[in-house]
């Protein structure tokens, strides 16, 4: 059966953004893995068992980065994501272990929820995504730790200081390295796709550099109820303020993780996953300029497929 001859008369119709292919999306959920032409030649994907080697390889190759570009006296800018999280506890081992400082690090956490002003939840409130940074990363670094006045957060004063901010220490010869999940909806921080259609073009898309009090999608709002918030819709904002493609676009290099997988055979990430991976750059789609971008996905093998019918 046809999704788009269903969808037409049904409540789904106008729901996914302007611009998606819904049958070009299918096609995409059935090529696995397999190397495109449009992947940057330094892009690449790595499988895992378990969420447990995931989360040891994500945070390994995190914390690659930082010894590397302290061994090379080079300052690092690191934009940061609250999900997946397993990756900073193994961060933290690695360079606690190789007694590797943070001090030459600057971060820029991607996004944090707000209201439609921008306005923020409490540092101390432990929905925050600051809040959460300090207890999975910073806090446990130690003596270790990136200093707090070069770590950033996605507030209604600080979010529209990026630009300036990672302009200036890329002007000094810093490395610029993304770190990202995957959304429901294929963001990359809270991007959402259906931002696309207030654009003329590609070209104006990608000169987005923030936005505060953006409108997030009802597929974000539930993929955030059942992954953080344990199914508790009430629970999660509606908005929230974010980076945009004119600051995740600019990376050196990026490292992301799709982990979206539940228990029983059931998961969320893999038609996202694999649409991301083969659709082709497309604003309607923001995660699919990832693979134009050097660096490394990780991902549970799971979310490969075959993605078919299946009773949990």
């Amino acid at each position: 059966m046809d999704f788009n001859s269903t969808v037409k008369g049904s409540l789904l119709e106008g729901f996914y953004p302007v611009g998606w292919d819904m049958k070009k999306i299918d096609a995409c959920c059935e090529k696995g893995v397999k190397r495109e032409d449009f992947w940057h030649k330094k892009f690449s994907v790595k499988a895992c068992e378990n969420v447990a080697e995931f989360d040891v390889l994500m945070g390994h190759e995190i914390a690659m980065q930082v010894k590397e570009t302290r061994d090379a006296g080079r300052k690092l800018i690191m934009i940061l994501p609250v999900g997946p999280m397993g990756m900073y506890r193994w961060a933290v081992y690695f360079l606690r272990e190789w007694k590797v400082s943070c001090d030459h690090v600057y971060t820029f956490n991607m996004d944090e929820w707000s209201d439609k002003d921008g306005n923020t939840l409490p540092n101390t409130e432990p929905a925050s995504f600051e809040y959460s940074m300090k207890e999975a990363f910073f806090n446990k670094l130690g003596k270790y730790t990136v200093p707090e006045s070069q770590r950033n957060f996605a507030t209604k004063k600080n979010l529209p200081t990026y630009p300036e901010k990672i302009a200036a220490l890329k002007a000094e010869g810093a490395k610029l390295v993304l770190v990202y999940g995957i959304g429901r909806m294929c963001h990359i921080a809270f991007w959402e796709p259906h931002f696309a259609a207030e654009f003329k073009s590609v070209d104006e898309w990608k000169k987005q550099n923030y936005r505060l009090g953006a409108k997030l999608h009802p597929l974000t709002i539930e993929q955030n109820a059942i992954t953080s918030f344990k199914s508790r819709t009430t629970l999660v904002p509606c908005r929230a303020n974010t980076i945009g493609p004119g600051l995740f676009l600019q990376a050196d290099y990026a490292i992301g993780g799709a982990d979206g997988a539940l228990s029983r055979g059931m998961g969320w990430q893999g038609m996202s996953f694999l649409t991301t991976l083969h659709y082709g750059p497309d604003m309607h789609i923001t995660s699919t300029f990832i693979p134009t971008l050097p660096g490394r996905l990780f991902y549970l093998k799971e979310l490969a497929g075959p993605l078919t019918a299946e009773c949990n």
